[in-house]
């Protein structure tokens, strides 16, 4: 079987800003809900979709803003978009999935953690995360683990993550400790790019192995010493950025594997929502329909 990890927090972004705005009867914002209850129904058509779960930002700020003032807070989200998320949930779970709803973590966290917990289990072909964000680059491994951008249909494996960004997974934190990641909010360390910064770590791992002398680099970097004096004024402020990019892998999931096989939507719950919103014309859309009770 594979698992489909969703990042429903990145498809209610992406329903907003690719679909007309509209609203339900109450005068509520829906269009970016619909969009994403569109999207999801889409893929759970797909023959080898039968374990799936999404995760939410349920809260835009999480642990990481106690660590670092300028880390993203959302500030510049639409208010008609904030005013989605929590009816995103429950349309999500209306459709029979699974929801993690993060707030001291983040949906990537939570994405990281399962992907982790079920990679060994032999049953499990490959999980399927299901999102562009760099952050989950570092969870990618062999083929086992690979990241689906669906918005472009590619997928990314092990050496993907190589020849896009220059280094392996496990130093994916560090590229963008060093980089920086304007999505994030990490300014990344001065006159560091992505060539230099993927140079530098292919030899040592790490940010925490690489010397402050640059002539025990070892590699020829342009601008290696000015490269080597901005990392050693800086480093404090690299491992804090490293922190940053590192995703958790110790979300509380309390979810088995079984629970996230897919049995269908919840016709009452979804089709209440539906004339909710004004959803109208996906009233009928579920390719299937979830037979047993569902108990709160």
């Amino acid at each position: 079987m594979k698992i489909h990890l969703i990042d429903g927090t990145y498809e209610l972004f992406r329903a907003y800003f690719a679909l007309p705005k509209s609203v339900g009867p109450g005068g509520q914002p829906t269009g970016a809900v619909r969009g994403l209850i569109q999207t999801l129904l889409a893929l759970m058509r797909e023959d080898d979709v039968t374990h799936i779960a999404c995760a939410f930002d349920s809260e835009i700020t999480s642990f990481r803003n106690d660590l670092f003032d300028g880390y993203k807070t959302g500030e510049d989200t639409p208010e008609d978009l904030k005013e989605q998320f929590e009816l995103a949930e429950r349309a999500v779970s209306a459709l029979g999935i699974v929801v993690w709803p993060m707030v001291e973590f983040e949906a990537d966290d939570a994405i990281a953690t399962a992907a982790r917990r079920w990679m060994a289990d032999s049953s499990v072909e490959q999980v399927v995360m299901c999102s562009p964000d760099k952050d989950l680059a570092q969870v990618v491994c062999g083929s086992e683990v690979v990241g689906l951008d669906r918005r472009r249909n590619t997928v990314l494996d092990e050496q993907g993550v190589f020849e896009k960004f220059g280094v392996p997974p496990e130093s994916i934190p560090d590229f963008l400790a060093l980089v920086g990641d304007s999505a994030d909010g990490i300014p990344g360390v001065p006159r560091w790019g992505e060539k230099s910064s993927s140079q530098v770590l292919q030899k040592f791992g790490h940010v925490e192995n690489i010397p402050d002398d640059p002539d025990l680099w070892g590699v020829k970097v342009r601008g290696a010493n000015s490269l080597a004096k901005s990392l050693s004024e800086n480093r404090g402020a690299a491992l804090l950025y490293k922190e940053l990019a590192t995703l958790r892998i110790d979300v509380p999931i309390m979810e088995g594997l079984e629970a996230l096989k897919w049995a269908g939507a919840r016709r009452e719950e979804y089709q209440a929502l539906c004339v909710e919103c004004g959803f109208d014309r996906l009233l009928d859309s579920p390719h299937q329909w979830n037979t047993t009770e569902y108990n709160e």
